[in-house]
């Protein structure tokens, strides 16, 4: 027999000699389980699939958190500006908001009298393409509106 290449002692008896074989199968069936979980991508796929579920479950419990905290925070806000505006400020709103309320119903009542019925159509088709890209219009306003200050500061 030639000596074992890597420094360990050689097995003195049968018996050591079996423990160092059941040794040595035991830590390769470990490696071959190692290997086989790396290899199995759907598994792995699966666990990353879950920690990444945790983490979105636990990102929405902080956002829900947070939007809770801010609308406490607007409310208070509200009611303590509520509470600073004078009685007759209150009233002169409320009335003008009756106010605004009647004319535009008045305003819709002659534009269905006197709109044609293509026009009409053609409105309604765009207050509900407004309507379904009310972000899309919002940003692009606010952009229009930042070019507009941008030109008039560099002019002035």
């Amino acid at each position: 027999m030639s000596k074992p290449s890597d420094g360990e002692q050689t097995a003195a008896t049968p018996e050591e000699l079996r423990e160092q074989v059941e040794q040595t199968r035991v830590e390769l069936g470990d490696t071959v389980q190692a290997l086989a979980d790396k290899a199995d991508v759907k598994a792995r796929a699966k666990e990353k699939g879950a920690q990444a579920k945790e983490k979105g479950q636990e990102v929405a419990g902080q956002a829900t958190a947070k939007a809770a905290e801010l609308k406490e925070k607007a409310v208070l806000a509200a009611h303590s500006v509520q509470d600073k505006v004078p009685d007759p400020v209150k009233d002169k709103a409320a009335q003008t908001a009756v106010q605004v309320r009647g004319t535009a119903e008045k305003a819709g009542r002659v534009w269905d009298e006197k709109a044609p019925e293509p026009v009409r159509r053609q409105a309604a088709e765009g207050a509900r393409v407004a309507r379904d890209n009310r972000k899309l219009l919002l940003a692009a306003a606010g952009a229009c509106a930042v070019v507009w200050l941008a030109v008039r500061r560099r002019k002035g």
